[in-house]
């Protein structure tokens, strides 16, 4: 480092090893225990108009309440089944690479620089994903966009089955 150096323990063992990454669900773990994140905001976002306006009410929200963002992607991992009422009898396993392109996105994202943020990566059901991520997190909130157009009126929107079923308090962003 510029102008500190760490002293070598006097036992000669490394401090920390730094070159190994740690595994996925470490990470995961860690954001749990980390006081930053618990009780923080969770925010659905795919990247979407309506995603992007969610995701900026939430970081203003985690910033005045001091605590951390937890940025939710759900990859549709569904069969096409669900969308005609019918129970999937298996999930697709199929990676999703939009995740990254999203974490790079929001890595480089000069807007994100006031809050502690992590991006968690969820297959299956938007609804459920999103309310299961808010209990592990015991989130305050979970913010969604809404869902203008024909598709939502079909299928029904995301925020309205999610404001419907949570177990915590939904803010639908328009």
């Amino acid at each position: 480092m510029a102008g500190y150096e760490f002293p070598d323990p006097a036992d000669g063992k490394p401090i920390a090893d730094f070159g190994t990454a740690q595994p996925a669900a470490d990470a995961e773990t860690h954001h749990h225990c980390d006081p930053a994140f618990q009780h923080g905001v969770v925010v659905g976002f795919d990247g979407s108009v309506s995603s992007e306006r969610a995701l900026a009410y939430a970081i203003g929200m985690a910033r005045r309440a001091g605590s951390g963002l937890i940025i939710v992607h759900v990859a549709n991992r569904l069969p096409a089944t669900v969308w005609a009422g019918c129970e999937p009898p298996v999930f697709v396993d199929v990676p999703d690479h939009r995740t990254e392109v999203l974490g790079l996105e929001l890595a480089c994202a000069d807007h994100l620089g006031d809050v502690s943020w992590v991006l968690v990566e969820r297959g299956g059901d938007i609804c459920h994903e999103l309310e299961e991520v808010g209990r592990e997190y015991s989130a305050d909130a979970i913010v969604v966009g809404g869902t203008h157009g024909i598709i939502g009126k079909i299928f029904g929107s995301v925020a309205g089955r999610l404001a419907r079923r949570a177990q915590r308090p939904v803010i639908v962003i328009p």
